[in-house]
């Protein structure tokens, strides 16, 4: 992955944050994700005033990504207009480390400032598909 592939995520983050529906927090949030095919699939937050219903852009650009087909994933974009980046969420974290354990987790602030994680770095100790038994 390129840093040209990584500037192209994060804008795709950016434009699908536009799209927000963030009435009841007015945190928007846009997240993209890049396949190892190199196709971008992005999602922005939209939430509900039944809270709990409320789903996180992360989730949606790799549920899109999931429903288009796709099951290999590169790294993940998260873009939030904050002093500094905000990482994922705890149900974000949990499905980035099922579905993209070895990719790159890219979250950015609104000056463009970014960190990066490992996505199985994300959630030390997490629950997976050997904890059952299959």
């Amino acid at each position: 992955m390129t840093d040209a592939d990584i500037d192209k995520l994060i804008a795709a983050a950016w434009k699908a944050r536009e799209n927000a529906y963030c009435r009841y927090s007015g945190f928007a949030v846009g997240a993209a994700v890049l396949t190892e095919a190199g196709t971008i699939y992005s999602g922005c937050n939209v939430e509900n005033a039944s809270y709990g219903l409320t789903i996180c852009a992360e989730r949606v650009s790799l549920f899109q990504a999931i429903a288009h087909g796709e099951r290999r994933f590169s790294a993940i974009a998260v873009v939030t207009d904050t002093e500094s980046p905000t990482p994922p969420c705890g149900a974000c974290r949990q499905v980035i480390h099922e579905l993209m354990p070895a990719g790159r987790v890219f979250c950015v602030d609104g000056s463009g400032r970014r960190t990066e994680f490992a996505g199985q770095d994300l959630l030390p100790g997490a629950f997976s598909a050997e904890n059952l038994d299959l």
